[in-house]
């Protein structure tokens, strides 16, 4: 009987790999993580957790401005950026600190050191210049930024990864990209003041969301100050001793202070030695994986970003759960993708679950549309003009809601609560049948009673 040195090794130590590991750990089994950046991954280090920190920040200008509405006299304000770092730094450095602890309270290994398959039992730690045998093995890797290398002066631009150490603000930034890292980053940029562009190359923003929040983001982000320019993208950057200069496709230029990219992020696996373990790899660069994230080598899994199948933080952690159920508790579970709530801190903010109207149309055939567009209370008194939209797609035949769209204040918080509703099948009627909170703007979400429009497959065509 072959010994190995640990039943799980998991290369990655972010969102998916310690959720796995602790659990794997707590089953039984003997468990080592090796890390070669920091303990909490993209969504704690570079990600999720400092860009809702910089998103809060941003935000301010407009509450002040708001204030005078409400009564108050609001005296000069002023924003430090080195003072939003430093406080950002130290609480990434605390949320950090909470991870190791979990890790070692659940008697999970930690080795800070780059790790490298040599085989599918085999793993090379560079940093340490040995190898360690295991059982089984995870990759969770994550994604990395991507950046187009066939752009003359790419290496002057950066990615959101350097967004968060920026020993200034420029006077002008150029975000490139039509995700939702990009629009955050440029709704949080020019919430501090900075002169912001956006370019995407395609027709609207936000690609794979509901084409009302598409169209309704786009005009607030106008409104806000965002020179949001859909089908143009970068041919070239220059270095000039004032900044940059940005050739566009189309022919034209102009002059920015940074250009930042978020052009997506690519699956993780740069010189892991997948290949030398035989493990499979997608057209994306990412790991095959089947329903219990096991990897094309029967000891090998992965879960996150480097799988290519949904790219959230709680989507990994979810399947760093399932496979330590599956593996070391005798309880196999395979993570439904198909309904997952997620919320886009841009400003106004998304919340959405479900389907989107062109996919429920497609699966569907007929839909019933309940649409409202409305001022939300705050900004009554405000004197904003900003409205929220709230959505909510309706399969004819089933009386199901199989999508909600909602884009405004807090709408990422009723995305949570409204995923459970779609995901346990409720109808409209269930919705209506639901009594209000008053005054809120979620209300609404259970008081609209008139269909707004009914689309079928074949009118849509």
């Amino acid at each position: 009987m072959t010994t190995y040195d640990y039943d799980l090794f998991t290369i990655g130590a972010g969102s998916g790999g310690v959720r796995a590991s602790r659990m794997a750990s707590q089953y039984g089994a003997k468990v080592a993580v090796a890390e070669e950046h920091r303990v909490g991954g993209t969504c704690v280090i570079r990600g999720c957790v400092p860009k809702k920190l910089f998103v809060y920040a941003s935000h301010f200008h407009e509450e002040f401005e708001a204030a005078k509405g409400f009564g108050w006299t609001v005296g000069d304000t002023s924003f430090d950026w080195s003072t939003l770092i430093a406080n950002k730094d130290r609480e990434i450095d605390r949320l950090n600190s909470i991870y190791i602890r979990n890790l070692e309270a659940s008697n999970v290994e930690i080795i800070q050191s780059r790790a490298v398959l040599k085989d599918a039992h085999t793993v090379h730690l560079v940093a340490e210049d040995r190898d360690v045998t295991a059982e089984r093995i995870l990759i969770a890797t994550g994604g990395w930024p991507h950046l187009p290398s066939d752009v003359p002066g790419i290496e002057h631009a950066i990615s959101s990864n350097e967004t968060f150490h920026l020993d200034s603000l420029p006077d002008h930034i150029t975000v490139v990209g039509g995700g939702y890292i990009a629009v955050e980053f440029a709704g949080i940029f020019n919430g501090l003041g900075v002169k912001t562009t956006q370019l995407y190359r395609g027709e609207q923003i936000l690609r794979g969301f509901d084409d009302d929040v598409r169209d309704m983001l786009h005009e607030e982000m106008v409104k806000k100050g965002v020179d949001v320019r859909v089908e143009s993208d970068i041919a070239a950057i220059e270095k000039t001793s004032v900044g940059f200069d940005v050739t566009l496709k189309d022919g034209t230029s102009m002059q920015t202070g940074l250009v930042m990219y978020a052009t997506g992020r690519r699956p993780n696996v740069q010189g892991l030695g997948l290949e030398a373990a035989g493990v499979k790899l997608g057209r994306n660069g990412h790991v095959v994986v089947d329903a219990y994230s096991q990897s094309s080598v029967a000891n090998i899994y992965a879960v996150g970003d480097v799988t290519d199948r949904a790219a959230l933080t709680p989507v990994a952690i979810r399947e760093g759960a399932a496979f330590a159920e599956t593996v070391y508790n005798n309880n196999p579970i395979a993570v439904d993708h198909a309904i997952i709530p997620t919320a886009v801190f841009s400003q106004p903010q998304i919340g959405t679950v479900g389907l989107t109207e062109a996919q429920a149309l497609e699966t569907h055939g007929t839909i019933d549309i309940y649409r409202s567009a409305f001022r939300p209370m705050k900004n009554t008194l405000s004197g904003s003009d900003e409205k929220m939209l709230m959505k909510l797609i309706v399969d004819k035949a089933s009386q199901r809601v199989v999508g909600c769209h909602v884009m405004g204040p807090d709408s990422g918080e009723m995305a949570q609560l409204l995923g459970i509703a779609v995901k346990m099948g409720a109808t409209k009627a269930d919705f209506d049948a639901t009594i209000a909170v008053h005054p809120t703007a979620a209300e609404e979400l259970v008081t609209m009673r008139e269909i707004t429009e009914t689309v079928t497959a074949q009118a849509a065509e």
